[in-house]
């Protein structure tokens, strides 16, 4: 078991927009977002990463171009760290959604939701934490590993290692870019960073034989990476 460094993709035209983007073909990175990207190897530098997997949407594999150019890695395409299927919301304004009844369902009770023509969010967790799963076991417990994908994913992942319902996972925050960080051991999960938009994130590498699953009690010396 593994420590997952989880990238919400850098900012895109449509996050600038106010449009859902959902899988909708052509969506890069704006200015703003190829900036982002273009510090993620600098933030990151610290960190050896084994390997890295990456949403087949164009907005995520741009944003960790030039870190896997630099690294000399080769990304893994996992399908199932897609962006949610929205279905017929794909490509609306989210000012114009907002105003649909099911928006109150998203917001209050996503567990129950499901996108017309699209998947319901519940399927969307259960794809990515089986996903960040399968890839976490065939690594090493000191091995470290990253996944570039979207914001309502990570979310999920995020509330599956936190033991939070996912009718929950509305509190969760995951900026443009931003690092969060799951150690995985074998009994439990650590939720190390979320939603970490700053500098060098070097200090969450995981300490030698952290594959421990018993929790520090009192807390964490801050003699380790958590």
């Amino acid at each position: 078991m593994a420590t997952l460094v989880l990238v919400r993709h850098a900012r895109s035209s449509a996050n600038g927009s106010g449009i859902l983007a959902g899988r909708s073909a052509g969506v890069g990175l704006d200015e703003t977002g190829v900036g982002q990207a273009a510090g993620l190897a600098g933030r990151l530098a610290g960190v050896p990463l084994r390997e890295v997997v990456v949403s087949p949407l164009q907005r995520c594999q741009q944003t960790v171009a030039g870190l896997v150019a630099e690294r000399g890695l080769s990304p893994v395409v996992e399908p199932d760290l897609a962006e949610v299927d929205y279905g017929e919301w794909t490509g609306r304004k989210i000012s114009e959604l907002t105003q649909e009844p099911l928006w109150r369902v998203v917001q209050q009770h996503p567990s129950a939701a499901v996108f017309p023509g699209g998947e319901g969010l519940a399927q969307v967790q259960a794809r990515a934490v089986a996903a960040v799963r399968a890839h976490d076991r065939g690594l090493g417990a000191d091995e470290v590993w990253l996944a570039c994908t979207h914001g309502d994913v990570i979310k999920a992942v995020l509330a599956d290692a936190l033991g939070m319902h996912l009718d929950a996972f509305q509190r969760i925050v995951v900026d443009p870019c931003s690092v969060s960080v799951v150690r995985y051991t074998e009994t439990r999960p650590f939720v190390v960073k979320v939603n970490d938009t700053g500098g060098d994130v070097s200090a969450l590498l995981p300490p030698e034989g952290s594959a421990a699953s018993d929790a520090v009690v009192g807390g964490s010396t801050g003699g380790s990476a958590v």
